[in-house]
């Protein structure tokens, strides 16, 4: 069975020529919207991907009425594959898993975009080495400045107790205890 989706973005948007052009491609069935792409959530879209069975069909009149991205292409022709059904576009021929060049387009395309987000990772962790060679810290702000730090581990070494030096620096007091740890790691040994 062909189950259509036709989707605008906007209320002052009609979705009379793609549900004509869905109907004459064979749809039994359509599932239409009035909802942003970048929306999350598209219920009609999440409802078509749940009736969907082994060797339907979902038909679109565009990808981008399906998708807004490659990544969400894919991912979404993941799900149809997954439940043995394929994928059609009526204005992008190249765009029809029923076909063995349809399924190698999108497998390309899935090549493609699994090797741009390997790119995308290293870049990231060169960016990120590069800024800790330059001093760059990553993480949460420290709580203390190092002189802090330093105040705070006299301070416990005097006597006080580890939650009154909390409370003077208005922080917990694991935070005191990992300055003690840190100072006592950074003591040479004997």
């Amino acid at each position: 069975m062909k189950l259509g989706y036709a989707r605008v973005s906007t209320e002052d948007q009609h979705l009379d020529l793609q549900r004509t052009r869905l109907k004459e491609g064979g749809c039994g069935k359509l599932f239409e919207e009035k909802i942003s792409g970048a929306a999350r959530q598209r219920p009609a879209l999440e409802r078509l991907l749940q009736e969907l069975r082994a060797d339907d069909i979902l038909v679109v009149t565009r990808l981008d009425r399906l998708a807004r991205s490659t990544a969400e292409l894919l991912r979404i022709a993941e799900i149809i594959a997954e439940k043995n059904a394929g994928l059609q576009s009526l204005e992008e021929p190249w765009a029809d898993t029923t076909t063995p060049a349809g399924r190698m387009v999108l497998t390309v395309f899935a090549g493609v975009a699994e090797f741009e987000r390997a790119l995308i990772r290293h870049r990231t962790d060169e960016g990120r080495q590069a800024a800790k060679r330059r001093g760059v810290s990553f993480g949460r702000p420290q709580k203390l400045r190092p002189d802090q730090k330093t105040l705070a581990v006299s301070l416990v070494q005097e006597g006080r107790s580890i939650s009154e030096v909390a409370r003077t620096f208005n922080v917990h007091p694991a935070t005191i205890h990992r300055c003690l740890n840190a100072s006592q790691a950074s003591k040479p040994a004997l």
